[in-house]
């Protein structure tokens, strides 16, 4: 166990930023399946920007990896436009 301060703040610091991490990439992974799931383009295209925003914020963070955000963005633009 830690027995510096510092080590037990940053065990602390930690363990909220792995509980926020964790949160807004299942919220990013739903929004995903949810923007596949839909048929209207209309609704799909107003979805997009703020799914591909999710996802760079991810990125940026590093939760996720640029290029798998990147991936992920192409997807979905390409199934929004062959709606």
């Amino acid at each position: 166990m830690a027995n510096h301060k510092s080590a037990l703040k940053r065990i602390r610091s930690n363990e909220a930023k792995r509980l926020r991490n964790k949160y807004q990439h299942k919220t990013t992974r739903n929004a995903v399946r949810k923007l596949r799931a839909l048929t209207d383009k209309k609704e799909a295209e107003g979805m997009l920007s703020s799914v591909a925003s999710m996802l760079d914020k991810l990125a940026k963070n590093n939760v996720i990896h640029k290029n798998k955000a990147a991936n992920l963005k192409s997807k979905l633009a390409k199934h929004v436009a062959a709606l």
